[in-house]
Formats: structure tokens, sequence, C-alpha cells
């Protein structure tokens, strides 16, 4: 999987301000963005969260709220896709901007961290996070992905892909490859240098040209693409890949919003979803990572 250029890193898990300052990566990229301010009180953020209609539906007075008023007063512009009662007794969880939190029921604490079950040996905060891309994925619609598939796919994948990244040219090399293993691949956009950037209007071209399989498969083997625009799906797609929590391009998602990489060959990524299928624990993502 490659992480991209060094806006892309600011995604990774290092430091909670850092984070919480940096959810929205469109952001990154624009030299105008706005300062983030940071809500003087509780009350405010409280206030905040029951008067934006952007932001979950939750009972004022409830541990939700306080937990939802905690994170807008952290950083009052990202958006949270959803807050619950977490498996931590005492906690809510709040998913947002592809990361998981626990909040205290009173508002007061701030975890940022995998929340493991030992006696199941399983990782919570991913089966949230799973949870959540599966939504995000229904809201997707068919004809804003690129498809390539068999006549009768026994899977179908999700990737989020680029068109410059090594590990994505590598994977959409042995397209064919994965059709025979019965799998259908479904791209959406992913342009990892940013929204406005050379990849990002490149990216348009293929999601706007007349045959956009083969505009994806030569803009990802140095074949020149017309330059056009139209109304397209690519940056409500780089936006969605954010929710989701990609890190890097390829992201390789199952039809539940389960992360099986990365880059898989395809036999791996065959067995990976024979796995999965079975009931079994999908592989860790992979952790490769091609050149920028």
């Amino acid at each position: 999987m490659d992480p991209g250029p060094f806006p892309q890193r600011l995604r990774m898990k290092f430091l909670l301000l850092a984070l919480l300052g940096a959810f929205s990566l469109s952001a990154c990229a624009q030299s105008s963005a706005p300062a983030v301010a940071v809500h003087a009180d509780a009350s405010a953020a409280s206030a905040t969260a029951t008067a934006d209609p952007s932001q979950p539906k939750v009972a004022a007075g409830t541990p939700a709220s306080r937990a939802l008023a905690a994170v807008l007063k952290v950083n009052k512009h990202v958006h949270v896709d959803k807050v619950a009662d977490a498996p931590l007794p005492g906690f809510q969880q709040v998913l947002v901007g592809g990361q998981v939190l626990y909040v205290s029921d009173d508002g007061r604490y701030l975890l940022q961290g995998s929340l493991y079950d030992i006696d199941h040996r399983r990782d919570l905060s991913e089966a949230a996070m799973v949870g959540l891309r599966h939504e995000l994925l229904q809201s997707i619609p068919a004809s804003d992905r690129i498809t390539f598939a068999p006549a009768n796919p026994k899977y179908t994948v999700t990737v989020f892909t680029d068109i410059e990244c090594a590990y994505c040219r590598k994977f959409h090399s042995q397209i064919a490859d994965y059709n025979r293993e019965g799998i259908a691949v479904q791209y959406v956009a992913f342009p990892r240098m940013g929204l406005g950037s050379d990849d990002f209007k490149k990216m348009v071209a293929v999601w706007c040209a007349g045959d956009r399989r083969k505009a994806l498969t030569d803009a990802k083997n140095d074949r020149p693409v017309p330059m056009r625009n139209c109304t397209n799906p690519v940056t409500m797609e780089f936006n969605m890949g954010q929710r989701m929590g990609l890190t890097g391009t390829p992201m390789v998602l199952a039809a539940d919003g389960t992360q099986l990489g990365g880059y898989l060959p395809p036999d791996a990524l065959r067995a990976a979803l024979d796995k999965l299928a079975a009931g079994g624990k999908a592989p860790a993502a992979s952790t490769a990572t091609g050149a920028p």
C-alpha cells in the first residue's frame, strides 16, 4: 500500500491533537484552509453539536451528546460519522475522520487507539470501522465505479485506487488474473496527491472518458488520456476514502467493509475472500509500500 506524499502521512496515528486538526486531507492540500479554532467551553461545543444538522442526531444531556461535544471542543470543524455506546464500559465510541475514538460518558476524557477483546481475540475498533465502511460503500452508486468483472463473479471487492502509485499499477496489471479467480473489481477514485492536483485532474479525465475502463488502463500505463471535465464522483470518492480510514492506496475492501489490503496477489486475495466467507478472520492489511 502506497502512503503517498507528506500530506497523506498526516493521517497516521501519532499525535492526537495533530490528528484531530488534520481530519480533512482536502484542507491539507489547500493553502487557503481556515485556521482551526477550539471551543472555549463544553457548553458552546454542546450547543454546536445540537444545532449542526450535519452531525449525528443525539439526545441532549446524554453520554452521546457529551461525547460529541467533547470531540467538537477539540476541533469544531470535524464531521463525526457516528456516536454509540462503546464496548468499554463508561465510554462512548466516536467514529470520525476514519478513526475510532473513545470518550468518557462525562465528556472529560478521550482515548485514541485500538480496543482489543482479549477473550475473543478481536479488534473492536476495526469491527466498528467495518460497519461504517459497509454503510458508506452502499452509498456509492455502481455507475460511479469502474468495474472489471468476470461473467459470474464469486466475490466483488471495492478498490480505492490512484493512477500513479506503484502498487495500484501492479494490481491493475493483474486484473485479468483477479477476474479468473472469480473476483469482480470495482474501482473508486482516490487521487493521493490531493484535490486540485495534477493527479486529481487526470483521474477526473479518466472518470469523464467515454470508455472509462480503457482510460483507466491507459493512465496506469502512462499512455495519454485526453483531459476533460464533467460531472464526476472523484471528489466524493476521495472524501469517502478519508471517512473509511484510508491511509494509502490501493485499499481493497470486501463487500461487508472488511479491509483486505493493500496489494494482494490474485490467489492470495481469493484465499482471503474464501476465508472471510467461511467466517474466518481476514488477514491484516498489507503494509507493502510503493514508490511515490
